[in-house]
């Protein structure tokens, strides 16, 4: 028995060669079951029931063990996963956006990511930005387009340099008026103008949601409009949980100890406290390693993301799963 667990992350699992967006970037269905068979050969995957327990000290961990967690409410996660993890008897832990789902908005996030594969030449994406960005400089004190570029321009380990610059620009960097105003005319062009449409192909329903609760899925928080939280004031992080856990009450989930997945992995002591007070047992960020229960504050749990796993079920356990196999 341990006191480890490898989280691993996923967003969109979908046909993407043949699909209208190629060049989103989610994970073949092929290669999730590959993924799958790798995991089930090398790991013993658990139940959030199992996680809880485990951080309440009511139980230990087995060895390699390993939740699977599934971002945002995709539609791909009822049609393309609930029936591969079902017939294997293994559960998933589900985190929707509420507003994505109740409102049929599309979270600026996915508009993003929709306008980045619509869109080949980057450039372009980026030409438009600036010319916006220059009818708005004055009255919202904008600094020069190539400052900006010059700042956040950077590569990381899933974006080339340009790609990289949307992002920040229209996620964090721009004031928020400005950042809507711009994904929404960029949207309306390049994607489509008929966002309610848009959304109710992107997202799961709360009836599908309450399938997979009925077959045995876990369904978290994710907050509520999908909002970078540690932005927030302690009043609108605390509306955010609420409206959150509101919305699983109408799923029927448990709102007394329960987990919190974090959008965009962000979060602050505020919101930790707010956690607290709460019931969450659990809180789930981006950061890449293995939770170790006894190291990591529960509230801060790092994941894997999909692609720090081999995507084929005959490869050789990779670093992560030597590191995890020899800490158990």
């Amino acid at each position: 028995m341990s006191g480890q667990v490898t989280i691993v992350m996923y967003h969109y699992i979908r046909e993407l060669t043949h699909s209208r967006y190629p060049e989103i970037k989610g994970l073949e269905i092929h290669k999730f079951k590959e993924q799958l068979a790798y995991i089930l050969k090398y790991y013993h995957i658990i139940t959030a029931s199992e996680l809880l327990a485990a951080v309440d000290s009511a139980g230990d961990l087995p060895r390699n063990a390993a939740l699977l967690t599934f971002d945002d409410g995709y539609v791909d996660h009822y049609t393309n996963v609930f029936p591969i993890i079902e017939k294997h008897k293994i559960q998933g832990c589900f985190f929707p956006p509420p507003a994505a789902i109740m409102k049929h908005k599309v979270l600026d996030v996915n508009k993003i990511h929709f306008i980045l594969a619509a869109i080949k030449d980057k450039s372009s994406i980026i030409k438009k930005i600036f010319s916006m960005m220059d009818e708005l400089r004055a009255g919202y004190s904008l600094r020069s387009n190539a400052d900006y570029y010059a700042e956040f321009a950077v590569a990381n380990r899933f974006d080339p340099a340009p790609v990289a610059f949307i992002k920040r620009l229209l996620q964090t960097e721009l004031p928020e008026c400005v950042r809507s105003m711009i994904i929404d005319d960029l949207f309306s062009s390049f994607v489509t103008s008929d966002e309610q449409a848009f959304s109710q192909e992107l997202y799961m329903s709360v009836d599908q949601l309450q399938c997979l609760q009925r077959h045995g899925m876990y369904i978290g928080s994710h907050g509520y409009n999908h909002y970078w939280l540690d932005h927030l004031d302690g009043e609108k992080q605390e509306e955010e949980i609420n409206s959150s856990l509101e919305f699983l009450k109408i799923l029927g989930g448990d709102v007394n100890k329960w987990i919190m997945c974090y959008p965009y992995g962000v979060y602050n002591e505020s919101l930790l406290d707010l956690l607290k007070r709460k019931g969450c047992q659990v809180g789930l960020t981006t950061r890449v390693d293995l939770a170790r229960l006894d190291l990591d504050n529960p509230l801060t749990l790092p994941r894997l993301d999909t692609n720090d796993l081999p995507k084929k079920g005959d490869a050789r356990p990779n670093d992560w799963t030597l590191q995890a196999a020899a800490a158990s």
